[in-house]
């Protein structure tokens, strides 16, 4: 039976996280086209979908078929996952940018839908948030459960496309912090504001000496300090001033002695300055351990 190029086939009925993601994905990176989505579990009709996903009981990528339900497959993997992997494994992304995929999103898709989400009480996850797109009617009807699964498709798709844009900026950026990070110093300065710490600890910052980053901040500037590493990001290799921590202006001018004082954080670990020479007078305070 001849194929209908670029259409994916995904089972009807209640929709979850995973097969929206696939589709999402598929579609982002221009394998499929949006009008060609068919929600069915009808085998004649799946036959001439190009792809299907999480219906099938087949997972054989060289066949464009991404099933996890079978027995014969006891991977970790829900569809979204087995789609990034081809995606991978076609050339459609780097083996960098899958990391970047799967461990900002796909691995919690993959990990709720095969039943190994931690359910934290007050956290709603993303694959929590697609689940809330189907209809609230358990009786609705298929025309609606289609509809509201385009909905939830296309939030999946903005999203995945505004992480792929805030990804290509941080990459942009690299080059920056690479240079920076060169001189070996106890301090990174950035005369813009640009996102730093991912593609500091990719470029070995876990042994680099800088405790800490000096950047603008809208119409100030901040001193914020350096954390242990990207997986302890709200921790600090050296904290600012116990006697800083949580005061504000008048207070910290005060306390400091810098005229430019605005703002440090209880946490201390980021402050914020008037000027770029209060930030750097700031850092000489800490870096001469005047902290206690």
């Amino acid at each position: 039976m001849e194929k209908i190029p670029r259409s994916i086939g995904t089972h009807d009925g209640t929709f979850h996280a995973d097969e929206v993601t696939a589709c999402a994905l598929l579609d982002l990176f221009d394998l499929i086209d949006a009008n060609k989505i068919k929600r069915t579990r009808d085998p004649v009709l799946l036959n001439r979908c190009e792809f299907v996903c999480d219906v099938g009981g087949i997972y054989s990528p060289s066949d464009k078929l991404f099933d996890h339900h079978q027995v014969d497959y006891d991977g970790p993997m829900s569809s979204a996952g087995m789609i990034l992997l081809y995606l991978r494994d076609c050339g459609k992304i780097s083996v960098q940018e899958y990391a970047f995929y799967n461990k900002s999103l796909i691995m919690g898709v993959d990990a709720h839908d095969n039943g190994l989400d931690p359910m934290i009480p007050g956290l709603c996850s993303y694959s929590n948030l697609i689940s809330n797109f189907t209809p609230i009617n358990h009786e609705s009807s298929p025309e609606t459960q289609d509809a509201t699964f385009m909905e939830a498709f296309y939030f999946a798709r903005d999203h995945l496309s505004r992480l792929t844009r805030r990804h290509q900026y941080v990459v942009s950026c690299k080059e920056i912090v690479a240079k920076m990070m060169k001189a070996e110093k106890e301090y990174l300065f950035f005369d813009h504001s640009i996102p730093w710490m991912e593609s500091f600890f990719e470029l070995k910052g876990l042994v680099h000496p800088a405790k800490f980053v000096i950047m603008p901040s809208g119409k100030h500037w901040k001193l914020r300090g350096i954390p242990p590493s990207l997986e302890n990001s709200m921790k600090v290799r050296v904290p600012l001033p116990a006697e800083w921590a949580g005061l504000l202006d008048e207070d910290l001018k005060k306390t400091t002695g810098i005229p430019g004082a605005v703002f440090c954080h209880k946490g201390r670990f980021i402050s914020v300055w008037e000027t770029l020479d209060d930030a750097m007078l700031a850092l000489d305070y800490v870096l001469k351990g005047k902290n206690v």
